[in-house]
């Protein structure tokens, strides 16, 4: 070896230079550069210990280079122009309760902390006539800062809320921030259905985090005695939050889900033509028992609501598919992760679609299988409990838990 070989040189001279400076240095300890007080000999031992200490290591380099399999590591990938990719890369996003808070910005933050505040109720102190936050200035950054209540505002007021068919859209007139004694009422507005004029409660969700059953429950009692309807904005709600759990008598529960393009603040020009705030129906879903305790989910419908009458909607059979693109199980729901454990995607046609994409011959009995509205079956879950989350064609989604 190597390594050996160079050691029958090396480790005469570690010794002699020991014995000359009455040290007792292992190979790690003896100095790069010689002092000046050594004699001649010993530096000259010195120097000879370390030429051969670098010989040595390059002998050992250079019979890796020649040696070793070699792994090239890439950062930019060639680009494989004959294949075609089916999905895109795939990323993991969650919505975190967590912010990070600029300590330093603020002389009292610290002094805050210290004392044990809750610094998520804190709010901006600059407000206009109608008593909206207006856009803060970074003196630091020089960059100016939206309030997210102003974004949505602005933006709610041009877009409206809609469901996923083409004309279907709730315009609020006169939309104006109101004082709620709760501070979960952000804005009111009224809007028109079948000729009756209504009054609408707008509730904001958290920036950071999923809408859950408590804050709808609240919202909705604030809002029961004065409003027609509630609309709750959150960018993700929690399984939970179903309407049919909630009694809120006769008001009307909407829970429009927010597209991402609304964290661009300042960036994003409100023009009404995007959708920013979509109604998502509930679906209809059956748990069939099979023997040897097994199961099987199937979704029948979708209910879709129509915020220009009012009227809800069972969407079935072929309008099924216009409805829902996919749909995933997870058949053990741990109540903290969704884990999809089956997924199906329902289309018009999606076979043949993929089939002209990937220009290639695709298992059509494996993929038949997966586009389906009924499940396989699966045993028991040993939670006693699955979720099922359905997916529409805008991105949107809803989830739904079933003790079993």
């Amino acid at each position: 070896m190597i390594w050996e070989r160079w050691q029958k040189t090396l480790e005469p001279l570690r010794e002699k230079l020991n014995t000359a400076l009455k040290e007792k240095w292992e190979d790690w300890q003896i100095p790069r550069e010689a002092d000046e007080e050594w004699s001649e000999a010993t530096k000259k031992l010195h120097a000879q210990w370390w030429e051969g200490r670098r010989a040595r290591q390059k002998e050992i380099d250079d019979s890796i280079a020649r040696n070793a399999d070699v792994e090239y590591l890439y950062d930019r990938p060639y680009q494989a122009r004959g294949v075609v990719r089916v999905a895109g890369p795939f990323t993991v996003e969650s919505l975190s309760p967590h912010r990070v808070l600029p300590m330093g910005e603020d002389p009292y933050l610290e002094e805050l902390l210290s004392a044990g505040e809750d610094l998520s109720t804190i709010k901006p102190e600059k407000k206009d006539v109608d008593g909206r936050v207006k856009p803060g200035h970074d003196e630091k950054s020089g960059s100016v800062t939206t309030d997210f209540a102003e974004v949505v505002y602005e933006n709610l007021k041009v877009s409206g809320v809609q469901n996923t068919k083409k004309g279907e859209r709730l315009m609020l007139e006169n939309l104006r921030p109101f004082a709620s004694k709760s501070g979960l009422i952000a804005f009111q507005g009224e809007y028109k259905e079948k000729g009756h004029a209504k009054r609408a409660a707008v509730c904001i969700g958290p920036e950071y985090d999923t809408v859950g059953y408590d804050f709808v429950r609240r919202a909705a009692r604030a809002a029961a005695t004065m409003f027609d309807t509630l609309i709750v904005c959150g960018f993700a709600f929690a399984p939970e939050v179903d309407d049919s759990t909630l009694e809120l008598g006769p008001l009307t529960l909407l829970k429009a889900r927010m597209n991402q393009d609304l964290r661009m603040a300042d960036k994003l020009k409100a023009t009404g033509a995007s959708n920013l705030f979509v109604v998502f129906g509930e679906p209809d879903i059956v748990i069939h028992k099979l023997k040897d305790d097994m199961l099987k989910v199937e979704i029948k419908g979708m209910d879709i609501f129509d915020p220009t009458t009012g009227d809800v909607r069972s969407s079935t059979g072929s309008n099924l598919m216009n409805d829902v693109a996919a749909w995933f199980i997870d058949n053990d729901y741990d109540e903290e992760s969704f884990f999809v454990r089956q997924a199906y995607f329902v289309g018009d046609d999606p076979y043949d679609g993929l089939k002209r994409a990937l220009k290639a011959e695709i298992d059509e009995t494996a993929w038949a299988e997966l586009n389906s509205t009924v499940s396989r079956p699966f045993p028991r879950p040993k939670h006693g409990r699955i979720c099922v989350k359905v997916i529409n064609h805008f991105g949107d989604e809803v989830q739904k838990v079933f003790q079993v």
